[in-house]
């Protein structure tokens, strides 16, 4: 305990974590915002079928750059973990390896990404209307993927070198110059739903292309040399495709179970999904400004753990896990007092507000339960960890499975219940993990997938 909170006052480690966690709060939370804009634009053309189609299309494209995530994830462990090492050339490597792996992704689902959208359309059944425009609003957003991926791999290696101002740069190049193009594209030039969608990719190019000059001045901070002849071999491609792999099952299996919650609220009926709609927004809003203390946790951590400094892991993860915990108590008392206001503003179907109203105190809960798995998965990201997390994730899942099956004959009530065991669960596993490893002195051990310059 005398441990602890010598570690807590510590106030160069606040500095550190904030330095890191503010930008990153800051940039998550003009996502939203972009969302917001882009409805209020659209919402004043003369059809619904031009709303429905940005909403189908920016779904459609979300689905396809949400998968690559592991983009960003799987860089900032390797690029942490290098700094620490001081390692310019693994860093340079990390680098290259980032954005050719981003390029790549790119060129293969921009191949899967026409017959993905006509098979998604054809369950949906949607009017001709809709269909068409929301074909050519896909089509053109298309033109960003690579762009969007490589400010994925551009952000996580950011965040390795402990460098928030590129993150913060690059997303908020992204969202506000979106904004600013929506009201002048559709607005202004009247190009329409095409407009929203050429917004996006002048954004997603000059976002990517902002964060390639801003590497320039990074990498003087780490003097050393590309090896090229590593990059020609399978071994020096293995880590990080590894790491990348394993974040890849675990971000599926966590979003399989946000889809079985719409199912079994669907089910219910169309208020109960619509109500389990607005409170899980209210989780997003809590994992927006969460996350950027994870990602402090992944950098930190990251480069701790690449200089093998222990006492300066110990600290990280204190000060990152006291922020944290007040922040979700805040969260938690924000969402109990005011929780009928938030779901107000979401909705004027009072049909629907009346049943979230019933299951606001779910919603006050999660806040202290997912708290811990977001600050964990930050350490075992910086850690390279990723065949941790992803066990960790694939056992919450087969234990909350079966219980909310159980308690499926409550309701919506059951359904709240199994969701926050998972999070619970998810949190208890990477705990024990994180315990049984601390216990074997595994921490400043390399992982079977250590990358370094070769």
């Amino acid at each position: 305990m005398t441990s602890l909170i010598a570690d807590w006052r510590d106030r160069p480690t606040h500095r550190n974590v904030w330095a890191l966690a503010a930008p990153m709060i800051l940039s998550n939370i003009s996502v939203p915002l972009v969302a917001l804009v882009d409805s209020a634009v659209i919402g004043h053309l003369p059809h619904a079928h031009q709303l429905g189609a940005v909403a189908v299309g920016a779904s459609l494209y979300t689905v396809l750059a949400w998968v690559m995530g592991f983009l960003r994830m799987g860089t900032t462990g390797f690029a942490a973990q290098a700094a620490g090492r001081e390692d310019g050339a693994a860093l340079r490597q990390i680098l290259l390896q980032g954005l050719a792996l981003a390029l790549f992704f790119a060129l293969l689902l921009g191949l899967l990404a026409i017959p993905f959208s006509h098979l998604a359309l054809s369950v949906m059944q949607p009017s001709e209307a809709l269909a068409q425009t929301t074909h050519d609003f896909f089509q053109t957003r298309l033109l960003g993927l690579p762009a969007a991926l490589a400010s994925f791999a551009l952000v996580g290696w950011f965040l390795g070198t402990q460098n928030a101002r590129a993150p913060l740069a690059i997303l908020l190049t992204t969202n506000l110059l979106n904004i600013v193009l929506n009201l002048w594209f559709v607005m202004g030039l009247d190009w329409g739903v095409i407009g929203s969608a050429r917004a996006s990719v002048v954004a997603e190019w000059s976002a990517a292309l902002l964060g390639l000059a801003m590497t320039r001045p990074a990498l003087r901070a780490y003097p050393g040399n590309l090896a090229w002849a590593a990059l020609r071999r399978w071994q020096s491609w293995r880590p990080l495709l590894s790491v990348n792999r394993d974040i890849f099952i675990r971000s599926l299996a966590l979003q399989a179970v946000f889809f079985l919650i719409t199912v079994q609220g669907a089910r219910l009926g169309d208020a109960t999904v619509a109500a389990n709609a607005l409170l899980l927004n209210g989780l997003l809003l809590t994992a927006y400004a969460l996350d950027g203390l994870a990602h402090a946790v992944e950098a930190l951590c990251g480069h701790a753990i690449g200089a093998g400094d222990r006492p300066a892991l110990r600290r990280s993860l204190t000060v990152a896990a006291g922020w944290s915990l007040l922040a979700s108590m805040g969260f938690a008392v924000l969402f109990m007092l005011g929780g009928h206001l938030f779901i107000e503003m979401q909705t004027d179907i009072q049909s629907v507000r009346d049943t979230a109203f019933e299951y606001l105190p779910y919603l006050a809960l999660l806040p202290l339960i997912a708290v811990w798995s977001y600050l964990l998965d930050g350490l075992f990201i910086g850690a390279t960890r990723a065949r941790e997390m992803r066990n960790g994730m694939l056992l919450s899942v087969a234990l909350a499975v079966p219980f909310a099956y159980a308690v499926s004959g409550l309701g919506n009530h059951g359904l709240w219940l199994g969701f926050l065991l998972f999070m619970a669960l998810r949190g208890v596993t990477l705990g024990l993990m994180s315990w049984r490893m601390q216990q074997r002195n595994e921490w400043f051990k390399e992982p079977t997938h250590s990358l370094k310059s070769r």
